[in-house]
């Protein structure tokens, strides 16, 4: 007859596969590379950099980020602002992310959705129709 070899009995402070646990020096994981406020920084800036391209009139114009408009407007909560005098156009993050319906959830929509705004916000400051304002970017 054959003889079993005795078992280890292992501490509990060992896992499954005898291993130790994680010792307080690693650190817990890095946040991500990007948050909500660098994405919504970002999609402004290539946006504003296309229309500058495009039109000469929004090459001096400052484009802006701010969280919240500072007073509210009877006609609901304004998504951006247009200043002709202070050659500005001021994007408002948290109406824009929070209040505008998206069909689909996704980073993509996200995007296409702030686009929109910021050449709404363009086409406002330049008195003109925002599909006037990329006749070239939809053509096929």
């Amino acid at each position: 007859m054959r003889r079993r070899p005795p078992q280890v009995v292992r501490p509990t402070r060992h896992g499954r596969h005898g291993r130790m646990g994680r010792s307080p020096v690693v650190r817990p994981p890095l946040p991500p590379l990007e948050n909500r406020y660098e994405k919504f920084d970002l999609t402004v800036g290539t946006a504003a950099e296309f229309l500058r391209d495009a039109w000469e009139e929004l090459r001096d114009v400052r484009f802006e980020i701010a969280d919240m408009p500072a007073a509210s407007d009877p006609e609901g909560i304004p998504r951006w602002l247009a200043d002709r005098e202070g050659h500005r156009i001021v994007m408002f993050r948290i109406p824009i992310e929070r209040l505008t319906h998206v069909p689909a959830v996704d980073d993509l929509h996200r995007r296409m959705e702030v686009e929109a705004c910021v050449f709404r916000a363009a086409a406002e400051y330049l008195n003109r129709d925002p599909w006037d304002l990329g006749p070239e970017r939809f053509r096929f």
